[in-house]
């Protein structure tokens, strides 16, 4: 049985859309999009982690607010237990330092894009609140 590992990712808003990451092709479930965000190290809270994520793969300060879900997903490798929280950019603008690509995307564009596993429920939340 594969260890659950815990991780965080971020929902940042802007004007009606939010921001999408592809993962990078020398990782695990490349080139498959996502939200921000990683694991959490030993001695971070979620948020703390969270923050740190943010700022080492967009380079963007975030605030981060309530749960906005939290999901557990069992790949092949790992088992993940996600927790999503809505967060808003306090600085900075999104920068591509660490995935292939990001975008802003309407909950109306999800269909469009291959997302990871783990997101698929979070998704159609997201598509029902619009």
């Amino acid at each position: 049985m594969a260890q659950t590992v815990e991780v965080v990712a971020a929902l940042i808003w802007r004007e009606g859309k939010f921001l999408a990451c592809q993962r990078p092709q020398n990782k695990a479930r490349a080139l498959l999009w996502e939200f921000a965000g990683g694991k959490v190290e030993r001695g971070e809270s979620k948020p703390e982690a969270l923050i740190r994520e943010c700022r080492e793969e967009l380079g963007v300060t975030v605030e981060v607010k309530e749960v906005y879900m939290e999901v557990t997903h069992a790949y092949p490798d790992l088992t993940v237990h996600l927790t999503l929280f809505t967060c808003t950019l306090a600085s900075g603008e999104p920068q591509k330092l660490e995935h292939n690509d990001i975008r802003w995307i309407s909950p109306e564009e999800i269909d469009g894009y291959d997302f990871c596993p783990a997101d698929e429920c979070i998704l159609r939340r997201l598509k029902q609140n619009r």
